[in-house]
């Protein structure tokens, strides 16, 4: 079986798909005078969604290291919109804990990601995108087996 040309094969689009998503997301962004990265959008939703959130637990869902978490957890403590905290639990490990400003902030920006979410989405139906989920999860367990 010959390999396909890099046309007609899923990865490639994927990945110019994820650097235009990502682009956009910074520029809506800037356009509203937010000062927030896509990364920092997902964590601060992630967090306002979910109560008693670990660095490491961040670190799953954002898909980076521990160092590269840090720098982003330091980046958004420089801007006041978390706070490292000790664990009850754990003395040794760090709970992330939206600010007041935090809250502020994902107030203003959870609509416009609703927005652009709609807007990227324009044109499919939800078979559609039932469908590319699908096919992404499928993507996904295949590097699971390889990693």
């Amino acid at each position: 079986m010959n390999p396909p040309h890099f046309q007609n094969a899923l990865i490639p689009w994927i990945g110019k798909t994820a650097k235009l998503i990502h682009i956009h997301i910074n520029d809506v962004m800037a356009q509203e005078g937010i000062d927030l990265t896509m990364q920092q959008c997902i964590v601060l939703i992630y967090l306002y969604e979910k109560d008693d959130v670990s660095q490491q637990e961040l670190a799953l869902i954002t898909e980076r290291n521990k160092g590269s978490l840090a720098r982003l957890i330091h980046s958004m403590e420089r801007k006041h919109l978390v706070a490292r905290v000790p664990s009850e639990v754990d003395k040794r490990a760090k709970q992330i804990l939206l600010t007041r400003k935090g809250l502020e902030t994902i107030e203003k920006v959870k609509p416009l990601m609703e927005q652009t979410i709609q807007e990227l989405q324009h044109g499919l139906s939800q078979e559609e995108i039932q469908l590319a989920i699908q096919v992404i999860q499928k993507l996904q367990q295949n590097l699971k087996l390889t990693l």
